[in-house]
């Protein structure tokens, strides 16, 4: 018996070691055909951030009882490395232990600790994923639809296997008189139960046995994967720690807020010598290999978990998008590419097989029945970016989508038919919705008081204390005005300075660059840029989520540095410092008056404001607050974002119907929020569900500065 197990063992393990090191080679060898990206900057805060996502499981925790488990099954992986080095001992010495520790109480402790907490953790995670298969008409909604299950339960059983050979090993080890009861605080009975009784012979044949089959499951998994360099289920296990470390934020934080301007060979393009750049030049994404190696090593990382899959409101309204099967197919396209792309010579690759030259004429985007990614999937985006802010290996979900929507609308010119007028808006008029300019200070005609313009009123914003960035849908939309007017009103009663741009302000580009037309972006964003130099601005107060984030974390790529604060969290300031006061309504049919608060996408998870807002609402008197159950980094978009705003909703149901159902069944009064766009969307879900008689008449929506103004006029 110990002879076929030491002869078994060692063939294995070498066909393992020997297939893990090629294809770890060839991992590496995919993963550099990337273009180059700089992730090396503060290394040490890189580490530190590697560190705390690592043992304190951060990200895995948004999922509390998940991240538990998977904390004692990833440890327990790490840490029980050392019972497969014994496992090999044993195999030519029954009796063998590690020496020093092998049978010092407090590595046995932890070794037993480590087993049984990791055997209960992956029991628990094989029942969630047992439980939510995706099964009937809503498998659909289950996260794991559309992984590969095979993969996922060999894993499992994988490590299920070798969990219960450590503790057979355990038990033959007492009985083989290892050590007392001290030594084996857990296990004893294991050994006492099924080997008492065995005579020495009998136990150290059996421990051969355990020893090689332990040893065959860890080994068969290693062949197993080291054949399918595509299998994220067990490559994250590598992969994980150098995507986390190279990840776009070495402060910790999430790849969301500003967009990456386009890049070649790793440097952002200079719009202001264009005309030097080659004419070769891929801008944005057009074939895999365009991709940086930071992408594919994302691509390389996915677990296939469905977390992303799970929040994104375009598959939860039955839209192809699944930023999880767009990280799964476009893993599964590089790699069945490589060959072609790695090949040294004409020669060679002409004689590559025929489904590798197949593949590398496949298109990357269009018909989903040819192209890689189904083009209706890359425009469903609403760039919300809960797959970035849910994905526990810091995969850049929108990064990635945003790339190849610039390749198809500025090489391609290839995009949605409703973007042509978006586009004619920007460049002519220089708002969305096709505006005459002149008309970006009809807001004001009505409020009581004046409100100062740069130029006309006052020379330079030094004057006043704050830009008021009005934004084109503050400016042009009917809805948003009643925002910029409750704003202004407010900042006037509370002492506040401010003036705005007037026709001198246009977009910030924010629609033109979720749309992939970066030209335009950087058109409008260098007009506004030379505005806020010419006239000083420092200071910025911003109603638009959009324009905030924009300001306050893109335009620095143009050299442009502002301090930009949303207006909801300068409202809550100065209610705290006495300036606004909130009174109880005197008519008792408003107190009691339900209000529900619908996160911005855009002010929420790529800004993390989720207080001041809440706050605001919290503090007005009469009324009560209702949180509707996804909620702050959980919140479903509204279905605007990402240029979306511009573009029907052709497939599926729409996603502002979905959140307006959501925020309907919270029996709030008032639904509020904190975006233009959002309003909008919210708006109109509203009047729809009214319509069909599933909402009440007296609901409706308002920005949280309405509310605070209708409050603080009481007086």
């Amino acid at each position: 018996m110990q002879i076929l197990a030491i002869v078994v063992s060692l063939a294995i393990a070498a066909v393992g070691v020997a297939l893990f090191g090629k294809t770890i080679g060839h991992l590496v060898s995919v993963i550099k055909l990337g273009q180059p990206a700089s992730r090396t900057d503060n290394p040490g805060q890189r580490t530190a951030t590697l560190a705390r996502e690592s043992l304190l499981h951060t990200r895995m925790l948004q999922w509390s009882h998940i991240g538990v488990l998977h904390w004692f099954v990833a440890f327990g992986f790490i840490g029980l490395f050392l019972t497969l080095v014994t496992a090999f001992g044993q195999l030519f010495d029954a009796h063998f232990a590690l020496p020093v520790i092998g049978h010092w109480f407090v590595f046995e402790w932890a070794t037993e600790f480590l087993t049984w907490t990791g055997l209960i953790s992956i029991i628990g995670l094989i029942a969630i994923r047992l439980r939510n298969l995706p099964r009937g008409e809503k498998g659909r909604y289950s996260r794991f639809f559309g992984s590969r299950a095979w993969q996922a339960y060999y894993v499992e059983y994988t490590i299920l296997g070798v969990l219960v050979c450590i503790l057979l090993l355990r038990g033959l080890e007492y009985e083989l008189g290892a050590g007392s009861k001290f030594h084996f605080p857990t296990t004893f009975f294991i050994g006492t139960a099924l080997f008492g009784g065995l005579s020495e012979q009998a136990l150290e044949n059996a421990v051969y046995l355990v020893a090689m089959i332990k040893i065959l499951i860890s080994f068969a998994w290693m062949i197993t994967i080291s054949l399918n360099a595509t299998m994220g289920v067990a490559w994250h296990r590598f992969t994980a720690w150098p995507n986390i470390w190279f990840k776009r934020r070495a402060d910790g934080g999430t790849a969301l807020g500003a967009l990456q301007p386009i890049m070649i060979k790793g440097a952002p393009i200079d719009f202001e010598n264009i005309e030097e750049l080659d004419e070769d030049a891929a801008l944005g994404v057009g074939k895999v290999e365009d991709f940086t190696w930071k992408g594919l090593l994302d691509f390389t990382t996915c677990t296939e978990c469905g977390r992303c899959q799970s929040q994104c409101p375009a598959w939860n309204t039955d839209k192809p998008l699944s930023p999880k099967l767009i990280m799964m197919n476009l893993r599964e396209h590089a790699y069945a590419k490589a060959p072609y792309l790695l090949a040294s010579s004409d020669d060679e690759r002409q004689s590559l097989p025929d489904l590798v030259k197949a593949e590398q004429e496949r298109p990357l985007v269009g018909s989903p029945d040819v192209a890689v990614i189904d083009e209706e999937a890359l425009w469903a985006c609403t760039s919300c970016g809960a797959c970035v802010q849910q994905c526990p290996v810091d995969i850049e979900h929108v990064d990635a989508i945003m790339d190849m929507r610039r390749y198809q609308v500025l090489i391609e010119s290839s995009f949605p038919s409703e973007l042509n007028g978006l586009f004619k808006g920007l460049e002519n008029k220089g708002n969305p919705w096709n505006m005459n300019p002149s008309g970006r200070m009809d807001w004001a005609k009505d409020l009581p008081f004046e409100v100062k313009q740069v130029g006309t009123d006052v020379d330079t914003l030094a004057e006043v204390e704050y830009l008021f960035w009005v934004g084109c849908a503050g400016a042009f939309e009917d809805r948003a005005k009643k925002t910029t007017q409750a704003v202004a009103e407010l900042l006037n009663l509370a002492g506040v300075s401010f003036a705005v741009l007037g026709d001198g302000e246009t977009c910030t580009g924010d629609p033109a660059r979720r749309a992939g037309n970066e030209f335009v972006f950087q058109q409008l964003a260098m007009q506004n840029a030379e505005v806020f130099k010419e006239t000083g601005a420092k200071k910025v107060v911003s109603t638009c989520a959009h324009c905030f984030n924009t300001l306050k974390n893109e335009y620095s790529q143009l050299g442009v540095e502002l301090d930009v604060i949303h207006h909801t969290q300068l409202l809550n300031r100065l209610v705290r410092e006495g300036k606004l006061t909130p009174v109880a309504p005197t008519d008792s049919a408003l107190n009691g008056q339900k209000i529900t608060y619908h996160d911005p996408c855009y002010l929420g998870r790529h800004n993390q404001v989720y207080d001041a807002p809440r706050e605001l609402l919290d503090i007005i008197p009469g009324a009560e607050f209702a949180e509707m159950p996804r909620n702050q980094t959980k919140s479903f978009c509204c279905g605007a974002g990402g240029a979306r705003m511009w573009m029907e909703e052709k497939v599926g149901t729409r996603i502002n119907l979905n959140r307006t159902t959501e925020a309907v069944e919270t029996g709030a009064d008032k639904i509020a929020t904190g975006c233009p766009f959002c309003r909008v969307m919210l708006s109109d879900g509203l009047t729809a569900k009214q319509s069909e008689g599933s909402a009440r008449e007296d609901v409706e929506v308002a920005d949280v500065a309405q509310l605070l103004l209708a409050s603080v006029k009481r007086t």
